[in-house]
């Protein structure tokens, strides 16, 4: 990684002295991103000033973001690429014509100067974003200041292009034992509008008995976007579960990196099974509705 992103990173001797090296600047930024530790903290661990990790931290995640971000944030554009991920799951939660699932997450901030209530949700201030999950990979799909999940994904650039039948998704297509077509779509929770692109579960309120099996079968399929996506994503980047105190634009640089980093990880150390995964084959052999 120092390799490269040494280019947008290196900069000229003077005569003040040597300037930092790239290895030493990546290293601060993955310990914070890592750890959420405070630049004071940071300053005395790796003897950097504090006011030189404010200036060159943003840097480096933009740095990694323009390297890496094509690489590993990947959204399907084919009928065949959303076909095999709803082949995962089928195979994994029992699922069928689904391309991902969606979910959104708050991110704790510090409130801004002149911020007002712009930032204010669930008693705190932060930024929201937005996520489409898919069994293989973590993507980030938008951001939006203090909106709630349908407001964020409502603005995203998917949603558009989900909207404008743009991303190649598959033609309807019928489920076992069911000759009705079934469209295409992404699965949420109630805090999304219901589309024809965009499932979720019943109302709680008098619910048959197949849809009771229907929506418990889709809410076990969206878990892997909130427990195990958010979930392990907070638990790798600890600087998810502070309130963060830098402003807003810094935020989202340090969000998306985040994210690429992640990615990054699933990459090259992929994750033995959870415990939700042993709890979903075990639910996988539930009889059919």
């Amino acid at each position: 990684m120092v390799d490269r992103i040494s280019p947008m990173l290196t900069k000229k001797q003077t005569r003040m002295g040597d300037p930092l090296t790239v290895g030493l600047k990546l290293s601060v930024t993955l310990r914070f991103l890592a750890s959420g530790d405070s630049y004071t903290s940071l300053q005395y661990s790796f003897r950097v000033s504090k006011s030189a990790i404010c200036r060159f931290l943003p840097k480096v995640c933009k740095a990694i973001i323009n390297t890496y971000k094509h690489e590993v944030l990947k959204c399907p554009k084919t009928s065949e690429e959303w076909n095999t991920v709803a082949e995962v799951f089928v195979k994994k939660w029992n699922y069928h014509n689904c391309g991902g699932a969606l979910d959104g997450k708050h991110a704790p901030i510090k409130k801004p100067k002149k911020g007002g209530s712009l930032y204010y949700r669930h008693h705190t201030h932060g930024r929201r974003g937005c996520k489409v999950q898919v069994p293989v990979r973590r993507r980030t799909v938008g951001a939006e200041r203090g909106a709630g999940d349908g407001g964020t994904w409502i603005k995203c650039n998917l949603h558009h292009a989900i909207e404008q039948n743009q991303v190649g998704f598959p033609e309807d297509c019928t489920l076992p034992n069911n000759d009705t077509p079934i469209s295409f779509h992404i699965i949420a929770d109630d805090a999304f509008a219901l589309k024809t692109t965009l499932m979720k579960p019943y109302s709680h309120t008098s619910q048959f008995h197949h849809e009771k099996i229907y929506s418990y079968r889709l809410s076990r399929a969206r878990r892997v976007v909130e427990k195990n996506a958010f979930g392990i994503l907070q638990m790798r980047l600890r600087f998810f579960g502070t309130t963060i105190q830098q402003g807003p634009k810094v935020v989202k640089l340090l969000t998306m990196c985040g994210c690429v980093l992640y990615n990054l990880i699933l990459d090259h150390y992929p994750f033995a099974p959870t415990d939700v995964d042993r709890e979903d084959a075990q639910h996988n052999m539930l009889p059919e509705a």
